[in-house]
């Protein structure tokens, strides 16, 4: 599959004349290195061309209104959403709470031993992301991805205040005057307003959003949550304002990586040079015989976000918005032109089409099916975990200074930290008992205990408590090498479920 512009008639001429550059490497005759450096340093080192997004109408750009808008809507809203989960337990729905160490979404609670559940949420996102990208390309970038949201409302705030594309590219040409000064200070200023909310309600995913917004309100709030609401408005500001097609250009890798995931059978945005092509302005009246349906009107440039030609063949900075197929397909239903010139096509249909077969689309194949396969493995696994995990856990810490202890009467002493971590929102009794080694007697603070230690746990926490094994100078003699494998068993006495962990005790060698 041809990845560049080397695709249309217009990518061919550019590849010969970059060719012949290459052929001539010191120039035309008559030029100087130092005008030939000159001119390699202004091609590598170009100045930025800003670019007038055009307003266009369609059915790409109503997809796109509707994601924005409720892209945005989740973000902002989330952090108020309330989830009951107990008199003694945070009730907002969804909250990284690093105070406490929890992470809570609705129903799920994730305490930082479970960290892989956030390993898999990224492998699931990552897999989901290539298998879209196999099936229609960076339908992500255009539609989802958060600078392109955030690009998308900001844009629309600047026309509001400055028109569209040619009432915003007379503004920009003419001198400085208050009319231009004024719209420039509330389209900037409307910037700030919607970065410091973005900011804003970023922090709220960490802390309880009514609380910590009157804190904001009144200045008694952190330091370091001002510090925060600043860095991400300015990331946004700057980024959605001013930077927009260059971070995804320059600074977002996944441009450089797409290409490893499209096929011949990948559903691309695609300009179709097989009937557009030759190109040419048109007159009402006029025949369309021995030309292509392309009128040469650029408005499939003008729309564009990123200020690319599409009909240059596929492009790193495309981001498959599809707004040049709702331009194109304006102009062809004013000409009289079938629809879809520009349209999402695969580069497989553009070779049947030139050998005259019928197209077809093939989603289902090799790598789609792995993907779809391996979402639905990875989802399972976690699902399963998730539904069966236990509601306690239990870690045992052995003391490593020193090993054991030979007390006066002869007795073996090992040191443990017995870690109990109760998830549910009431208070739990635990009975801890060890087994293993025959003799063996668990005591807590130096008081000794013939049976279990109780040990209550309250609710939604973890209890540490410092442990010993006491082995009697009788029973020594069962440690085989100074050492022998027991095992800790905790037991919720109101609900029956365990927890077991496996550790070693150790004394002296015979």
């Amino acid at each position: 599959m041809t990845t560049d512009a080397a695709n249309t008639p217009q990518g061919l001429s550019s590849l010969i004349g970059e060719a012949e550059r290459l052929a001539n490497p010191h120039g035309a005759e008559g030029e100087t290195p130092t005008a030939v450096n000159a001119e390699k340093n202004r091609s590598l080192y170009a100045s930025r061309i800003k670019i007038y997004p055009k307003l266009v109408h369609g059915r790409y750009r109503l997809i796109k209104w509707i994601v924005m808008a409720v892209s945005l809507t989740i973000y902002y809203v989330t952090p108020w959403i309330r989830w009951d989960r107990g008199p003694l337990a945070p009730d907002q729905a969804v909250l990284l709470d690093f105070p406490h160490r929890r992470f809570y979404f609705f129903w799920i609670e994730i305490w930082p031993q479970e960290i892989y559940y956030l390993t898999g949420l990224l492998i699931l996102a990552s897999i989901a992301l290539f298998l879209v990208t196999s099936v229609a390309g960076r339908v992500w970038c255009g539609y989802a991805c958060p600078q392109t949201v955030w690009t998308d409302l900001f844009i629309y705030i600047e026309r509001f205040f400055e028109g569209d594309r040619a009432a915003r590219i007379r503004l920009d040409a003419k001198p400085f005057s208050l009319g231009k000064f004024s719209r420039k200070l509330a389209k900037h200023a409307s910037w700030l307003v919607v970065a410091i909310v973005t900011g804003g309600a970023w922090v709220f995913y960490f802390d309880d959003a009514p609380r910590l917004a009157a804190d904001l309100v009144t200045f008694s709030a952190p330091t370091v949550a001002y510090l925060f609401i600043g860095l991400f408005a300015t990331t946004t500001y700057v980024f959605g304002g001013l930077a927009r097609e260059q971070v995804c250009t320059y600074m977002c890798p996944w441009p450089r990586i797409q290409g490893a995931m499209f096929d011949d059978d990948s559903l691309l945005v695609t300009y179709k040079y097989d009937r557009g092509d030759p190109r040419g302005s048109h007159k009402k009246g006029t025949t369309w015989d021995g030309r292509g349906d392309c009128i040469d009107c650029g408005q499939c440039v003008a729309v564009c976000p990123m200020g690319i030609d599409i009909r240059d063949g596929m492009q790193m900075e495309c981001i498959h918005c599809a707004l040049c197929i709702d331009a194109c397909d304006e102009i062809m239903d004013r000409v009289g032109r079938p629809r879809a010139l520009i349209g999402y096509d695969t580069p497989a249909n553009m070779d049947r089409r030139l050998a005259g077969e019928e197209e077809k689309i093939n989603i289902l194949r090799p790598r789609t099916i792995i993907y779809i396969a391996l979402l639905f493995l990875v989802s399972g696994i976690m699902a399963f975990s998730l539904t069966t995990r236990s509601a306690i856990d239990l870690n045992i810490l052995r003391d490593r200074n020193p090993l054991f202890v030979q007390l006066s009467d002869g007795s073996i002493r090992n040191g443990y930290m017995v870690k109990i971590i109760n998830k549910l929102h009431a208070e739990q009794e635990f009975s801890v008992h060890i087994d293993g080694l025959d003799g063996a007697l668990l005591t807590r603070q130096g008081i000794a205990s013939t049976g279990d230690l109780i040990i209550t746990v309250a609710p939604d926490s973890l209890q540490s408590i410092k442990t010993f094994v006491v082995l009697p100078r009788a029973a020594v003699n069962n440690l085989e090498n100074g050492d022998a494998d027991i095992r800790f068993t905790i037991e919720n006495i109101s609900t029956g479920e365990l927890a077991i962990n496996d550790t070693s005790f150790r004394g002296p060698s015979r």
